[in-house]
């Protein structure tokens, strides 16, 4: 007589019978929406401490509205732009700092938009994560609510989106979309720009959040420091503090100067750095004369530099080096414009001029780091 066979076994990752009995959830496949509720009860009072008159409706709504005031416009421009804050948000997962990002967000949207000559009107934040913390979301959203306050933004709406399985509880991406408007006749940029203007450039303590990838490798990967540990030798700040230091948001010195003299076009240096963003704002013909030793370089860039054993080239092609804008002013009213943006809170520095030539930007005066064979040679 054949013994009978045994039925194979299942496979090791097969789902055990209690499993299978178990009704599915959102819950259990990796998505609370009880959570995203705690955060948004969370959010709310941060939302309302940015709210103009505006606004219509409130939190919760499928999408917000904002009555634009056409009063106060002839022939009103809204301008739009969006961006992210890049892997600074890894450092701010990875040290548990995440009350300001939400700062360096606004920052670099609105920043964009001020270079129009734009106010800032209203804000909207996606927050995308591997699980829905409701405490770690409140303090994002509190940063973008404090970056909403300093420029009379309301944060008018958003998303948190779970993304179990493609990103890890803790995780987190910051993307934000700005609406701003300006006067027809008022927009800034090239057309205005003429041989002559004055450069002036609003000093950035830190990288803002400009090439965090290449710094993260330098600092943590090639030279192995950690957080915690001094950000140069002697240091009092930590490598920690360097790179999670908060954006400058240079928006309302710069409408201040607007208001009170001839300001032609505004540069907002980010990722690419002077080399590469000064030009958007020049017409052809024009070029920008960047004097180096205009403005001190902060000592983070120095220890990026000797570390990772940068290029000079590399280094300007890729951080801000110390400024965070460029903006330029006919040369009857620089005065007015200094008084405006100091009287600001800034510490602005004449660090150029325009003159005819070729679109781009000079570099001259001496080096970035004296004693380099990369002197500076001066303009044609």
């Amino acid at each position: 007589m054949t013994e009978p066979v045994a039925p194979p076994s299942p496979p090791s990752d097969s789902p055990s019978p209690s499993t299978v009995d178990t009704p599915a959830t959102y819950a259990a496949s990796g998505v609370d929406i009880d959570a995203g509720e705690r955060a948004v009860d969370l959010i709310r009072p941060l939302v309302a401490s940015t709210l103009r008159p505006e606004v219509l409706g409130g939190l919760g709504d499928f999408g917000g509205l904002f009555a634009v005031d056409t009063d106060r416009y002839r022939h009103p421009v809204l301008v739009a732009c969006t961006d992210g804050v890049g892997t600074k948000a890894v450092v701010a997962q990875s040290i548990g700092r995440l009350d300001t990002v939400g700062v360096d967000l606004v920052a670099m949207c609105v920043d964009d938009m001020v270079c129009q000559g734009a106010e800032p009107l209203f804000f909207l934040d996606y927050i995308s994560t591997g699980a829905v913390d409701p405490s770690e979301m409140a303090e994002l959203v509190s940063g973008v609510a404090e970056g909403c306050r300093q420029v009379g933004a309301t944060l008018l709406g958003g998303e948190m989106a779970e993304h179990p399985g493609i990103m890890k509880p803790g995780e987190f991406d910051l993307v934000g979309f700005a609406v701003g408007v300006v006067e027809r006749e008022e927009i800034l940029g090239p057309t205005r720009v003429r041989a002559g203007d004055v450069l002036i450039g609003l000093p950035s303590p830190g990288l803002r959040s400009n090439g965090y990838t290449l710094a993260r490798h330098v600092l943590l990967d090639r030279a192995g420091l950690t957080f915690d540990a001094p950000a140069w030798p002697g240091a009092s700040t930590t490598v920690a503090d360097e790179l999670i230091r908060p954006s400058v948001i240079y928006t309302p010195a710069v409408r201040a100067a607007i208001a009170a003299s001839e300001v032609h076009a505004v540069a907002h240096i980010t990722g690419g750095g002077l080399e590469g963003n000064v030009p958007r704002a020049l017409p052809d013909g024009a070029r920008a004369v960047v004097d180096r030793g205009s403005w001190d370089v902060p000592a983070i860039f120095s220890e990026i530099r000797r570390l990772g054993q940068v290029t000079d080239a590399e280094m300007v092609r890729v951080f801000n080096l110390g400024l965070g804008m460029v903006v330029m002013v006919s040369p009857d009213s620089a005065d007015d414009a200094l008084a405006a943006l100091g009287g600001a809170g800034l510490v602005p520095v004449v660090v150029g001029l325009i003159e005819a030539g070729e679109r781009g930007v000079a570099l001259v005066g001496k080096a970035f780091w004296p004693g380099d064979a990369s002197e500076a040679s001066p303009p044609e």
